[in-house]
């Protein structure tokens, strides 16, 4: 997988102009710790070892360091893909947040939203990279500096954070793939989606039945994978 910088590069190129980056990216400061385990992520990708290896804790490195800049590499990308579908994805074409016919997601976060709503797909993906990106910004919730602790509930919202993301990868997959397809990004985005499997896999991040929707394609763009289980699911998730 490319690093950051060349995904950023493909995907603002030619029609892909820096309009359609969802949001400015979040970025790591040079002389952290989470700087430094980001490059060192960043080294492996680039060095060509297998996706499976690359995200393994590597030895001596803290948990929480290497899910926080992993999380944040993920909400950049994720932001990227999704800029190159969104003037796609209207309330017209995409009235619900969907995957499909069998999964629809609400959306709440407890503020504006206190029970879950069906809204139109845009407009949950918009706020869900708001809610992300306040997230990540936060540094009580995600700590820039060593002398400040992550907050216990950190892993749990990571988890969060992560299934929500994962829908975004579930709703173009499924709505606006002939999109990528046309732009010659399927490439770039299957790689993208297998290493973020791969990590979510690695450190069970995200319910299996969150994996469903794209079970069989999973099956077939992570080939040294065993099948996704199969679980019950709900058509309506917050």
């Amino acid at each position: 997988m490319a690093s950051l910088g060349g995904f950023v590069e493909f995907f603002q190129k030619g029609k892909l102009n820096s309009k359609k980056t969802f949001r400015p990216k979040k970025k790591f400061e040079p002389g952290t710790l989470k700087y430094s385990l980001h490059k060192q992520a960043q080294a492996s990708l680039n060095s060509g070892i297998n996706l499976r290896n690359v995200v393994a804790l590597p030895p001596g490195e803290d948990l929480n360091d290497w899910i926080a800049v992993h999380v944040v590499d993920f909400f950049n990308r994720i932001n990227l893909i999704y800029g190159t579908v969104c003037e796609y994805c209207t309330a017209t074409s995409c009235p619900t947040m969907s995957g499909g016919q069998k999964f629809e997601y609400l959306w709440a976060d407890g503020v504006k939203y206190k029970k879950p709503t069906c809204l139109p797909a845009h407009q949950y993906i918009a706020l869900l990279m708001d809610w992300v990106e306040t997230q990540i910004n936060d540094e009580h919730v995600f700590p820039v500096t060593v002398d400040v602790p992550f907050p216990k509930t950190f892993i749990p919202l990571c988890k969060k954070i992560l299934t929500r993301l994962f829908r975004v990868f579930v709703h173009v997959y499924i709505h606006h793939f002939d999109r990528i397809v046309a732009i010659g990004a399927e490439a770039h985005v299957n790689t993208c989606y297998k290493h973020f499997y791969y990590f979510i896999i690695e450190f069970d991040l995200v319910p299996q039945k969150e994996l469903e929707p794209l079970k069989d394609m999973t099956v077939q763009v992570c080939h040294d994978t065993s099948e996704v289980p199969s679980s019950a699911n709900s058509d309506q998730k917050k």
